[in-house]
């Protein structure tokens, strides 16, 4: 076979055009529907009946998987399934996002300093001995315990509380109603602050200048107990302009529950959302294989007062974890 010389060999390369892989549009309608409903019950506050309620506690992991749909939208390559994706994660992160990053007055006041903890003890199964090292370690000015029955306020008092904080207003009973305020400083009850419904919430008047701390613990969000523990957090007091209430304890509610942001609306803030630390569990606790993954615990403060840090301690023998603000009151 003969060839010529000196020929030439040659063509174009060309390479196939790759085919974008594209999501059906009913799968990305599917995924994006169920979030953007959930955002517009979150912002709107439309949360009603007991199954709702709890599963609103869930916005902020609701919130990371949004991105999904978003995503699946986008691969979609339709124009209105991704505009209503993007707006349920712009909805949703911007309710959740703000606890992370904390408040640029958080400890902007230089008033007297007022510490405060807080702790669901449990049906009165917290080990005594681990709350009063806690006190020791913290010095809280005001201690703030629900589910106290008198079995374990005497343990308390055998293991220091009582020499640590010898001033308090209990109201101990053998049941999840028990609650009861101790205090560094001289204490004076209050009867008359406002009526709780459903468990005991005692408050009282420390020495602090104006302050008024108050034991919080609604009824769970539980059955037909949803209605009283919307009843409850409606009754807590508002901020009033001649005192500094703190709200503390067990809420049974998130700041994704429309009825503890109407509790905000009447003049407090959260002290945990205040220093970016909003977003840490405090239920459940001491489960084994179940980490912390709500948070239903707060300390609640006069949109006055300054917080100077919160931090969450687990304590054995109890389901909630603890939550101790170093808060600091405007001057007198």
């Amino acid at each position: 076979m003969r060839t010529a010389a000196g020929g030439d060999v040659g063509g174009a390369i060309v390479t196939p055009a790759r085919r974008r892989r594209r999501v059906p549009e009913a799968l990305a309608w599917a995924a994006v529907v169920p979030f953007t409903a959930w955002a517009v019950a979150r912002v709107a506050g439309l949360e009603r009946g007991t199954l709702a309620t709890q599963l609103m506690t869930g916005t902020p992991y609701v919130a990371a998987g949004s991105l999904v749909p978003l995503l699946l939208a986008s691969l979609s390559r339709r124009r209105a399934a991704t505009a209503v994706a993007l707006a349920a994660t712009a909805a949703l992160g911007l309710s959740v996002l703000p606890r992370a990053v904390g408040s640029a007055q958080a400890a902007s006041v230089s008033g007297p300093a007022l510490r405060v903890l807080t702790l669901n003890m449990l049906f009165g199964k917290a080990d005594a001995v681990a709350v009063v090292d806690l006190v020791r370690r913290l010095r809280p000015d005001v201690l703030s315990a629900q589910e106290l029955t008198p079995g374990l306020a005497g343990k308390l008092d055998a293991a220091g509380l009582k020499e640590l904080m010898p001033y308090r207003v209990l109201e101990t009973e053998w049941s999840a109603r028990g609650s009861g305020l101790y205090a560094r400083n001289p204490m004076t009850r209050l009867d008359d602050l406002f009526q709780p419904v459903g468990h005991n919430m005692p408050a009282a008047l420390v020495t602090v200048p104006g302050a008024k701390p108050v034991d919080v613990h609604p009824y769970p969000p539980l059955g037909a107990q949803v209605h009283e523990w919307g009843r409850a957090l409606a009754a807590l007091p508002p901020a009033v302009p001649d005192r500094i209430r703190v709200l503390a304890g067990d809420f049974n509610a998130s700041l994704d529950h429309a009825a503890l942001r109407g509790l905000l609306a009447r003049g407090y803030a959260d002290a945990a959302d205040r220093v970016g630390a909003g977003l840490v569990p405090t239920w459940p606790a001491n489960r084994r294989g179940v980490p912390p993954i709500i948070t239903i615990d707060h300390v609640m403060v006069d949109e006055r007062v300054g917080v100077n840090a919160v931090s969450v301690h687990t304590v054995p023998g109890s389901d909630h974890r603890a939550v101790f603000a170093d808060l600091r009151l405007p001057p007198p």
